[in-house]
């Protein structure tokens, strides 16, 4: 059996710009792409902590140390300058691979700058 696990994490950055007329994508400090192992061409699922939006695209490199969260295309639609943004990307694992893994997960401040990386979420209390 495979399973669908969390691959890495790119959590409430804000977006920089909103390209319409690009064609496609989000650009993402190659610094952050680097951090999360997010690839370049990745897959990328974006939820909008703003709006609610969700969707999928795949993932450019802007300039390393740019702080640039750009969304692209018609994606610009769901997503405005300003918003925050939380991006995924997701693997398939073995069981056994999965028992090992542990996710990229990347914290950032309104600069799209890192405050801080880890490996796991923290446990949610009640």
């Amino acid at each position: 059996m495979e399973l669908t696990l969390l691959k890495s994490k790119l959590h409430r950055v804000f977006v920089t710009h909103a390209e319409l007329d690009y064609e496609g994508s989000c650009a993402i400090d190659g610094n952050l792409l680097d951090l999360a192992g997010i690839r370049e061409y990745e897959q990328l699922h974006i939820y909008n902590v703003d709006n609610g939006e969700r969707f999928t695209t795949y993932a450019i490199q802007a300039e390393k140390g740019s702080g640039i969260i750009s969304v692209n295309g018609a994606a610009a639609h769901k997503a405005d300058v300003g918003h925050k943004l939380i991006i995924c990307t997701y693997a398939r694992f073995s069981e056994a691979e999965a028992d090992r893994f542990e996710p990229h997960l990347v914290y950032v401040n309104e600069q799209n700058t890192v405050v801080r990386a880890s490996r796991r979420i923290p446990v949610q209390a009640a």
